[in-house]
């Protein structure tokens, strides 16, 4: 059987969004909270390629 990691680490930190977003109160996650969820720092992240194409490269400042 052929696994490709890589969705299947998209799949579960998009699930932990998802449970975030549903325990969250307020209408949306905060970027601060959602570094929290994913367990990022928070600092600013820079990629060759877009993740997304329609969206542009992920660049937070």
């Amino acid at each position: 059987m052929v696994q490709d990691h890589v969705a299947l680490v998209e799949i579960e930190l998009t699930g932990e969004l998802m449970i975030a977003a549903a325990a969250a109160t307020e209408d949306r996650l905060s970027p601060d909270r959602i570094d929290e969820v994913l367990d990022v720092d928070g600092d600013e992240v820079e990629v060759a390629e877009p993740v997304w194409p329609w969206l542009g490269t992920a660049r937070r400042s």
